[in-house]
């Protein structure tokens, strides 16, 4: 009896171990099947929902750093405006696309619908102008001037306008102090989109979908340091859009300031004597065609000679940069871009390019030295140069006798340099050239920094071309078929030319070097590396690269970093022909040269004057006028596209630059106080403790105000008691219509 009650132990021991077993397999199948029942079941709604909780960034873009002039003028800064935006992704949720709100925003507005529509649909290659190319999901402006009633009403009827914001917002504003634009140096702004910001994702700036970025100019080269870094505040947000938490935040840091070399002053005296030149020279007939004087675009460089910092850049047409502020309109879209706008937005001291004409001749000259020739030797300025049949005439088939090559710059003289340039081609192997030939013409442009960028701080600068043997070849196999096609023997002078291209397309012929040799032909440069190396013959040969960035100030103001100017090269001749070229070139301003009647009462004693005039012949349009200058202190060049001659249309603009700049009245007597600019601006504006920077006040230019008024003299034609510019003459058709002089 004593086991009985043993056995009954040990059977409630073992029914409760199935019991919990049961409860154990119980709850393991419950939950196996509520998992099944998750992940399989209703797998793709929990994920859904799951996704539905994430992290929202709100952004707070940064202020972009100010640019300012040398002195501390604001080129470019912000003012806060009220800035109305509309949301894509919330409208797109509305059964109509939120075309009703929209609708009733521009009333609230006073715009049309449509425009207002048209602010926010997304940009393509068939969409026009305005359209939004930033990311779809951050909110489009619609307007940055709206009105503090027009933002309350907005605000204070919210429930109509949603998706619609009403906020304080710096936008950037190009003040122009002075009336100085400075357009195509500043350029413009415009949102950053989906493939920039995939782009600079792993960079080491990367974007957000709030930047805005820069397109052009300046405000492109040195957009990382003005942008600086937004702020970002994240939120843990569920699917319903409610914040549950704030996870990480990244202060905003505002961008650098940005120090150029520009003097707000000096650049409105530039822009407006290009300015008043076209206009002047669209008033004076062409001898040449007979027509009015076209005068269609422009640009001229002010540059320090010792730095290669520039002092001013200007082009025309220009335009407003706030005309691209908040997004540009299709309006003033079409009037940029347009077929007659003759695209102001492009930079034409960098980005133009044209014969050289006589300007070149400093080039020609320094090839004959390198070549062998002496420069003070003699040589023949003949009324016209001979080559087989062909006859290349001198400016009114003037000559001068046996003359050096400073006297050759003196006077413009072609034949000397034809002469010279078709010795060396035939001393080369003419049409078969020798193997190692050395092409010291087109050698010692390509080492004067012509036919490859300058290296300024701007972006898109063009190399222009030099015309040399690959060149050649190179041009002969891109055009040969069509060239074959189109080429008739017998025919006109087109089909006739391009017969003979067709055929010998390639080789590099006499007349290509004598054109070249007067910076004819095919030849194309750029006003900045026209000024460029001209600073170089002021400074003693160096080729600096030109530069606008003169020093990033951090926001305190504690960081300076100075943008130091850097050399790229030197000029391939020796020191003695530099002096040789410096005292040539000044020669051209003092009695008998070419620009004297431009540089009257001139004190040549105390502010030394180098200058070489061009009137370059361009086939199908009106000449070229250039006008190459520089002295101790400053390089300026001047291009004026059909504007006539180099001293006749230029000339007196960039004489009034200088008088600004020296201060200089019509005798040549100097007033220091009146003077802009007498020598570089070396230091940098001065900063406040608080990281601010003093600004002096800019009053626009006025010329009537000025020691020297506008010559009331013809611009285009010529004083007849001066020495006359040569002018261009057309060759015969045994070669291109490009041996024009000057």
């Amino acid at each position: 009896m004593s086991n009985i009650p043993e056995t009954g132990r040990t059977q409630r021991v073992q029914i409760r171990l199935v019991i919990i077993q049961v409860l154990v397999f119980s709850l393991l199948l419950t939950l196996g099947g509520r998992l099944w029942y998750l992940q399989i079941r209703n797998g793709k709604e929990y994920t859904a929902e799951a996704k539905g909780n994430h992290v929202q960034q709100v952004v707070q873009p940064a202020v972009r750093g100010t640019i300012l002039d040398a002195r501390g003028v604001p080129l470019a800064d912000n003012e806060t405006r009220l800035v109305v935006s509309a949301s894509r992704t919330e409208l797109l949720k509305m059964k109509d696309d939120g075309k009703a709100v929209l609708t009733r925003l521009a009333g609230v507005l006073g715009m049309k619908p449509q425009d207002v529509i048209n602010k926010i649909r997304l940009c393509d290659s068939k969409t026009p102008k305005p359209c939004w190319n930033g990311s779809p999901y951050q909110p489009i402006p619609v307007t940055d001037e709206a009105t503090t009633q027009q933002a309350l009403t907005i605000r204070e009827a919210s429930e109509d306008f949603p998706g619609i914001t009403a906020e304080l917002a710096a936008v950037r504003r190009y003040p122009a102090p002075g009336k100085a634009r400075t357009s195509q140096v500043l350029g413009y702004l415009s949102p950053v989109t989906d493939e920039e910001i995939e782009k600079a994702k792993d960079g080491d700036s990367p974007f957000l979908r709030s930047d805005q970025v820069g397109r052009s100019g300046i405000e492109r080269t040195y957009d990382t340091a003005l942008r600086g870094k937004a702020g970002v505040t994240r939120y843990e947000v569920d699917n319903l859009g409610r914040v549950m938490g704030q996870t990480e935040s990244d202060p905003g840091v505002p961008g650098s300031t940005l120090v150029t070399s520009i003097d707000a002053r000096v650049q409105a005296v530039a822009e407006y004597e290009l300015a008043a030149a076209m206009k002047t020279v669209r008033n004076e007939t062409d001898k040449i065609t007979g027509r009015k004087y076209e005068a269609d675009a422009g640009a001229v460089v002010v540059m320090e000679s010792k730095t290669g910092r520039v002092v001013a850049m200007a082009s025309q047409p220009d335009y407003d940069p706030n005309a691209w502020v908040g997004g540009i309109s299709g309006k003033d879209y079409a009037a940029l871009t347009g077929k007659g706008s003759n695209y102001p937005l492009l930079n034409r001291a960098i980005q133009g390019q044209a014969a050289a004409g006589s300007v070149f001749k400093v080039v020609s000259a320094s090839a004959a030295v390198r070549a062998g020739h002496d420069f003070y030797d003699k040589y023949p300025c003949t009324s016209s140069y001979s080559m087989g049949n062909t006859s290349f005439a001198n400016f009114e088939s003037q000559g001068h006798g046996p003359i050096t090559l400073g006297d050759a710059l003196k006077f413009s003289c072609n034949t000397v340099f034809y002469r010279l340039g078709h010795e060396q081609w035939s001393r080369d192997g003419g049409l078969k050239p020798k193997k190692g030939a050395k092409d010291w013409f087109y050698r010692t442009a390509h080492e004067f920094g012509f036919g490859g960028e300058t290296g300024i701080d701007l972006p898109n600068e063009v190399k222009g071309r030099i015309p040399d043997r690959q060149w050649k070849q190179n041009f002969w196999e891109a055009n040969k078929d069509a060239w074959c096609k189109e080429g008739k023997k017998g025919g006109t002078y087109i089909q006739q030319l391009s017969y003979e291209n067709c055929l010998e397309g390639n080789q590099l012929k006499a007349y290509d070097s004598i054109n070249f040799s007067i910076g004819q032909g095919d030849l194309l440069i750029t006003p900045i590396q026209l000024a460029t190396a001209y600073a170089a013959i002021s400074n003693g040969g160096t080729l600096y690269n030109p530069t606008i960035g003169k020093a990033l100030i951090s926001p305190d103001g504690k960081n300076v970093t100075e943008i130091k100017p850097k050399a790229h090269g030197r000029l391939p001749v020796d020191a003695q022909t530099i002096r040789d070229l410096d005292k040539g070139l000044k020669s051209v301003v003092e009695p008998g040269g070419t620009a004297a009647w431009r540089f009257g009462g001139w004190p040549q004693d105390k502010i030394p004057m180098h200058a070489k005039t061009g009137t370059a012949q361009v086939y199908g349009k009106q000449t070229t006028s250039w006008f190459a200058t520089y002295t101790r202190e400053f390089t300026i060049i001047m291009t004026i596209s059909q504007g006539g001659t180099g001293s006749g249309a230029s000339g007196p603009a960039v004489r009034n630059i200088y008088d600004a700049l020296y201060g200089l009245d019509d005798e040549g007597n100097q007033d220091l106080k009146r003077a802009l600019l007498p020598q570089p601006q070396k230091t940098l504006p001065r900063i406040q403790s608080d990281g601010s920077i003093d600004a002096p006040v800019i009053k626009p230019y006025d010329p009537d105000a000025q020691l020297v008024k506008p010559e009331g003299e013809q611009a285009a034609g010529q004083d007849p008691s001066s020495p006359p510019e040569p002018q261009p003459s057309v060759p015969p058709l045994a070669g291109p219509p490009r041996a024009g002089r000057l």
